[in-house]
């Protein structure tokens, strides 16, 4: 049984959408508030983070677009849609990488980086899902819904001008991992530059014999 079996579906209103979108403004209204960040939704090199709320996970490059945070004008953002995208490889490997294509800007998913995607989630498509609430190796890492991130910068995020490393937490390790964004000044987007959360975390209880 695959992982997405485990996940209970369900259609989401029109209405409930517009409220998460309004969650999202509110949550970084709120951050801007409270650390200084400018408008592109950077702070000062704080340790300062920010949560997204998603109704479901895409499975297009039309439905990523649907999001607001899409217009990946903070490193947040793009961020937080990376760890999402992941979620629909084992559903569909090639639209997975469309989208992550999409959050690539300029860029494609290289040879390298889809063998690299491959070996890290083989058997093992819970990990993006663990940056999500409500996961842990007791529940499988099955995500509460809404589906639920908090990205983290800290004060070295952006020591190199129009580059950032955003952190995101697994709930099946000690550590926090690492995500690298781009930024591409005559757009002001963030696009996704290199993976770097994809290392192997506790396995889910169900599949430790020494549980």
């Amino acid at each position: 049984m695959g992982f997405f079996d485990n996940l209970k579906n369900s259609a989401v209103s029109s209405l409930k959408q517009s409220t998460n979108s309004a969650v999202n403004n509110a949550t970084q209204n709120a951050f801007y508030n409270a650390t200084g960040g400018n408008k592109d939704g950077v702070g000062k090199g704080k340790n300062s983070s920010q949560t997204f709320t998603f109704s479901t996970i895409p499975n297009s490059v039309a439905e990523l677009q649907a999001f607001p945070e899409s217009c990946l004008d903070s490193p947040f953002k793009t961020t937080a849609l990376v760890l999402l995208v992941l979620c629909n490889y084992e559903r569909n490997e090639n639209t997975t990488y469309e989208m992550l294509d999409f959050l690539k800007g300029p860029e494609s998913v290289s040879g390298y980086e889809k063998q690299f995607i491959k070996e890290r989630l083989a058997g093992k498509y819970y990990k993006p899902f663990s940056y999500f609430a409500g996961t842990s190796p007791k529940n499988g890492y099955i995500p509460t819904e809404p589906f639920t991130i908090t990205v983290y910068e800290n004060p070295y995020s952006f020591d190199n001008e129009n580059w950032a490393i955003m952190w995101v937490k697994s709930s099946g390790a000690d550590t926090e991992r690492q995500v690298k964004l781009r930024r591409k000044p005559s757009t002001n987007q963030w696009f996704l530059n290199e993976i770097l959360c994809l290392s192997d975390i506790r396995i889910p209880e169900s599949e430790d014999p020494w549980a």
